[in-house]
């Protein structure tokens, strides 16, 4: 087909920015979007029209077309990025749909500091400033039995802000099994050298010895001795290294302090769950770590944090170091940390906060909701399946679960359909059948979740 060359004067034919404006359509956006928005996406919905039109030629469109195209842009813009979405993958702690969902306590807790003035930094009783610093710490301390305890926005932070404080530009003994890759790419070694500590890395990828650790310290002027627990993956075969108790008691010997970076921070014994014995913050402190370090939003179940806690002088030299305020904790993170806590000093965790809710339930409860599912939608079959911990806790471990298996054509398409429903549905497949996991589908979201299957499964069966 021969292109056709609009001329100026047809171009010209185009209704002017301030004629759209004055349309009842445009004066509903405005009152949506705002005028500066409207003003951008009318300009450049006629600057595409001009541009489409200049290569390819064709008639000039009506204003009501112009409308729906600036209609289309507005709505893009302000589109959050940010959304909730409906977990039916099996796999509690995904990393890549937020780790952790939030108790409703903690959740009312973050809320009730949101949208007003809070006793962040102010001391009621004395009616003067005081420090965001106070705020959970006494339930760490309560909770752990630490004689301090310092919150930071995140796990990276507090090994950080641990190696700036205590052992900048001097040397930290690591093991070489222990420098992992955290998600996003990021590796631990990268992460401590920002802090301005020298890495001394001892043994070999599979083993390392007591004496890799007293040859460095004979040798080297050492800052501290830092153990970093191996969240996301696991060493087996022809492996070895010391044990914490004898990392402590070699630190004690050398006069340093010894550093335990457990990842995940777990409160409860998972063993209680079926699940392999994951290292708790209290055992940490007892083995007599000076220092642990740990995440709020993995398996302590809160929002995202780090945990810093320990013996006393070494929190407060923390607590005083410039980079505590960079990578300080806000309002909504203290207030939601707080409420966490408070389920584990209350001794209901494992039916309060959702992750440990999700691991408790038995398979009983999650054949007898999946097959709930199948009656309400009127389709799919209930199979056993296997769910996941995630957010790089206990790898490789696994809890019996039950599916609700979907035979349907081209299963990548049926799963980017369910991505598109409101709110997105994420699920999996499994032999070419997509799968729905009654484990980590939050009750709430049941209704949405059914909603969202049957409009697009339902189609499918028709046809």
């Amino acid at each position: 087909m021969e292109t056709v060359n609009m001329t100026q004067s047809d171009l010209s034919a185009l209704p002017s920015v301030d004629k759209i404006l004055k349309t009842q359509t445009a004066a509903e956006f405005v009152a949506e979007f705002g005028r500066p928005l409207t003003l951008e996406a009318i300009r450049q919905t006629l600057d595409n029209v001009r541009k489409r039109y200049q290569e390819n030629g064709g008639t000039i469109p009506s204003v009501e077309t112009i409308l729906d195209g600036a209609k289309q842009l507005l709505d893009g813009w302000v589109k959050p990025t940010l959304r909730p979405v409906i977990n039916a993958t099996g796999v509690i702690l995904h990393t890549n749909l937020g780790r952790a969902p939030l108790s409703r306590a903690t959740i009312a807790a973050m809320q009730g500091v949101a949208g007003g003035y809070s006793t962040l930094e102010y001391d009621l009783e004395k009616g003067r400033r005081g420090s965001r610093l106070l705020h959970a710490e006494e339930l760490l301390t309560r909770l752990t039995g630490a004689e301090g305890a310092l919150v930071v926005n995140n796990n990276a932070a507090a090994l950080m802000l641990i190696l700036a404080a205590l052992a900048r530009r001097r040397r930290v003994l690591i093991a070489r099994t222990q420098l992992v890759e955290i998600g996003g790419g990021f590796r631990i070694p990268e992460v401590m050298r920002q802090s301005g500590a020298k890495l001394h890395e001892i043994g070999a990828t599979n083993r390392v010895h007591l004496s890799d650790y007293q040859q460095a310290i004979e040798e080297y002027p050492i800052a501290l001795i830092l153990r970093a627990h191996r969240s996301n993956f696991r060493l087996s075969g022809f492996t070895g290294e010391p044990s914490p108790q004898e990392l402590i008691e070699l630190a004690s010997q050398a006069g340093l302090p010894m550093v335990n970076d457990l990842g995940s921070g777990s409160l409860l014994d998972t063993v209680k769950f079926g699940l392999d014995h994951e290292p708790t913050v209290q055992e940490a402190l007892e083995e007599g770590a000076d220092l642990v370090c740990f995440s709020g939003d993995k398996l302590l179940g809160g929002p995202q944090a780090g945990i810093i806690i320990g013996r006393g002088d070494l929190v407060t030299k923390l607590k005083k170091h410039p980079m505590a305020r960079a990578v300080r904790a806000d309002k909504l993170c203290l207030a939601g940390l707080s409420a966490t806590l408070l389920h584990y000093l209350k001794d209901e965790a494992d039916r309060e906060i959702p992750i440990w809710r999700m691991i408790a339930t038995t398979p009983e409860l999650l054949k007898a909701r999946a097959e709930q599912w199948a009656q309400k939608l009127g389709f799919g079959e209930v199979i056993p399946g296997e769910s996941t911990v995630g957010g790089g806790s206990l790898p490789g471990e696994t809890l019996p679960t039950y599916l609700l298996a979907l035979d349907v054509p081209r299963p990548d398409r049926v799963l980017a359909e369910l991505r598109k429903q409101q709110p997105p549905v994420i699920a999996r497949t499994i032999e070419d059948r997509v799968v729905l996991d009654a484990r980590t589908v939050l009750s709430e979201q049941e209704g949405a979740l059914l909603s969202g299957v049957q409009n697009v499964i339902t189609p499918l069966i028709k046809s």
